[in-house]
Formats: structure tokens, C-alpha cells, sequence
């Protein structure tokens, strides 16, 4: 009778390990291919997240990118959200930023150049808005240029991690970086950064998907009702470097705090919209502790809707302006005017040139961090 009992406590222990192996498959998965190779033969890996209710997120070890995010509208049928590319090689040659993560410091920085501890640092000029060089996007070859490695985290995600090392592009120090991806059952997709370095740096990580939540890129993203949780924004002079100035959003077309539908006043005559040829600013979300609510974006026709919630002070809406239907994208599609639209949640640009703003710099010992929620729902 005791061997007996023996066997049925074995075999209940066996039975419990093997309701908490099912449970653990149960997590959102995630699925390793190579994507393709580097120029230099490097290999390139790409991970496919896929959650409970059918959502699909594929990122890449290039550029740390997110390759495309797939949602249901209302009706339950999937599509890509995103704007960008078929193949490793067109990811290859995107000049656009499409899904990548950039930095060091993501967004302009006046003239290419800062001052920090009394010591000048001289970075690429590699945009001329307005005919004005500065520096965007981490410089010529930033971060959404280079090859990460990846690997899953065990919890429905891939991290990611890079060593820029000191000088790369300019920057001070050795950083040391780290992005992770994560697809929660809650139709949530985390992008967290975080960085640390061996001498006095700054730092501003940013994910820069665009994004047109109806599914079909051919068409505009003017419909799309977006509300920001912002009550200010950071008017710029012509080559698009804050002034320094906040300015309130009250009574102007920069004021998305109700639903507004983008194209609505996007051609108004307001010389912030003229400087940047339409939306292209970052806005001062409302000030509170930790993550918090900064964007609400609904496409009317599909019932699809994004929120993004973050732990930054500022978030750069970019209506795609400079889309003009010379990039051929996935399935052969030429991206066109205003077909997609970014919501970077981000520190200010031109930080480290700007005493007023909150600081940019990074010395040792402390961590950078930067969280990016966005949460897709369909009604």
C-alpha cells in the first residue's frame, strides 16, 4: 500500500510539472529565422512575438528595428500597422528610420555640436531642414545602422544589446546600450531602453516607427484622431531648433489635448506649420511621475486605436511631412505624402545645447531609461 501511494504521489508531482511546463508555453511566444546578411557577412536574425489573441510583432537585430506590428481592426482582421520593408535589404537602405531604434541622441541637435564639462564636441550635420545643417538621429551612421544582438528574454520578448563606443559619431565615452521588445497578452507592445557609460555622454534613445493604423499604406493618415496629453509644445526657429521658448497650445492648431483629426488644420496659416511644412514638433507632455498616458491615436474606418504611454517629458509628432512617394516600401508600395505618421516619445531635442530643458547627460554610475508602451485596442 505504501509503494502504491508512493506511485500516486510521483505520478501528481509528475502531473503538476507538467501543468507548469504547459503553463509556461502558454507565455507569448517567440519565433528565431535569420533575416538575411550583412554586407560584410554578418548574419542578421529576425524574431517573430506573437501573443494570445493573434497579435504579431517581428523585430530584427539590424537597427534594433520592429519590422512590422500587426493588429486587428474592428471587424477582427489582422493587418501591418507599419510603414517599411519586405527584405533585409531594403531595411538596408532606409533612409527614412522606419520601426528603427536611434540614437545616441535621437531628434536634432543645433549645428552639430554641444558643450559638455567645458569641452566641445563636434557631431555630423547630416539634415538641413530649412537649409540649416544640423545634426538628427545619432549621425551618419546611428544606431538604426548598425547590427544588435538579440536574443529572447523568456517573456514573450527579444533584448537587445550594442556597445557604442567612445567617439563613434562623436559622442563621448563607452555606452553601453539595451533595448528590449516585449508583447504582452494585455495587446501591449513594451519598448523599454536603457544605457550606461564610462565617461560623461548624453543620451536620447528613441523608437521611431511610423505607423497608419488603417492597414493600407496607400492612403493618408489625415483621418486618423489623434489627442496628446500635452498642454505645450516647443516652437522652433526655420532649421527646426527649439527656440528654448514653451508655448502654450491653446487656441492654435497645435492643440490635439480634445480628439482632433490631423488634416483638420494642418495647412493653417501658423508659422509653426509653415516652418516645418505641417506637423513635425515635439509637444511638453503633462508632468507626472512615471509612465503615464501621452498619446491617444484612433483610425475612424478600421476602429483601430493605439495609446502610448511613456516615462519622457516630450513626444515628437511627425505627420510625414517629407514622405513624397520616392521610397518603394513593402509589397512594392510608394510611400506618399502624409501615408504615415511617428509618435516618438523622447527627451527635448537640441537638450544639451538648451539650459532650461531637462538634462540629456549620462555620467557613470547612473542608468538611462526610457520605457514606450503602446497599447492596441479596436472599437
Amino acid at each position: 500500500m505504501r509503494r502504491f501511494h508512493a506511485l500516486i504521489s510521483a505520478l501528481a508531482i509528475a502531473l503538476a510539472s507538467c501543468q507548469k511546463n504547459a503553463d509556461m508555453v502558454q507565455t507569448p511566444a517567440v519565433k528565431q529565422e535569420v533575416f538575411g546578411t550583412m554586407p560584410d557577412g554578418r548574419e542578421v536574425k529576425i524574431f517573430t512575438l506573437t501573443n494570445k489573441n493573434g497579435l504579431e510583432a517581428r523585430v530584427t537585430e539590424y537597427g534594433a528595428i520592429l519590422v512590422s506590428m500587426k493588429t486587428p481592426d474592428a471587424s477582427g482582421k489582422l493587418a501591418d500597422i507599419t510603414l517599411g520593408y519586405d527584405t533585409l535589404e531594403g531595411w538596408l537602405g532606409n533612409t527614412s528610420y522606419f520601426g528603427a531604434t536611434v540614437g545616441r541622441y535621437g531628434n536634432r541637435i543645433r549645428d552639430g555640436k554641444f558643450t559638455l564639462d567645458g569641452k566641445e564636441y563636434a557631431l555630423a550635420t547630416n539634415n538641413e531642414p530649412g537649409g540649416i545643417p544640423c545634426h538628427l538621429h545619432g549621425g551618419l551612421k546611428g544606431f538604426d545602422k548598425v547590427l544588435w544582438s538579440g536574443v529572447p528574454t523568456g517573456d514573450g520578448g527579444v533584448g537587445f544589446t550594442y556597445l557604442s563606443k567612445d567617439g563613434e559619431e562623436g559622442y563621448p565615452g563607452n555606452l553601453t546600450v539595451k533595448v528590449t521588445y516585449t508583447l504582452t497578452d494585455d495587446d501591449e507592445l513594451v519598448w523599454r531602453a536603457s544605457a550606461t557609460t564610462d565617461a560623461p555622454t548624453v543620451s536620447n534613445i528613441v523608437h521611431h516607427s511610423y505607423w497608419n493604423l488603417s492597414g493600407d499604406p496607400a492612403t493618408s493618415i489625415n483621418d486618423h484622431v489623434l489627442t496628446l496629453a500635452a498642454p505645450h509644445y516647443l516652437p522652433t526657429n526655420a532649421g527646426l531648433i527649439p527656440t528654448g521658448a514653451l508655448a502654450a497650445v491653446a487656441d492654435t492648431p497645435m492643440d490635439f489635448t480634445r480628439p482632433t483629426a490631423i488634416g483638420a488644420r494642418v495647412d493653417a496659416d501658423f508659422e509653426a506649420l509653415k516652418l516645418a511644412g505641417g506637423y513635425d514638433h515635439c509637444w511638453v507632455l503633462e508632468k507626472g511621475e512615471g509612465v503615464r498616458l501621452a498619446a491617444r491615436l484612433k483610425d475612424p474606418q478600421s476602429g483601430r486605436v493605439m495609446e502610448i504611454h511613456t516615462d519622457q517629458p516630450g513626444i515628437q509628432f511627425y505627420g510625414g511631412n517629407f514622405l513624397d512617394g520616392t521610397v518603394t516600401g513593402k509589397g512594392g508600395v510608394k510611400y506618399a505624402h502624409r501615408t504615415g505618421l511617428c509618435l516618438e516619445t523622447e527627451g527635448f531635442p537640441d537638450a544639451p545645447n538648451q539650459p532650461s530643458f531637462p538634462s540629456p547627460v549620462l555620467r557613470p554610475g547612473q542608468t538611462y531609461q526610457h520605457v514606450m508602451i503602446h497599447r492596441f485596442s479596436a472599437e
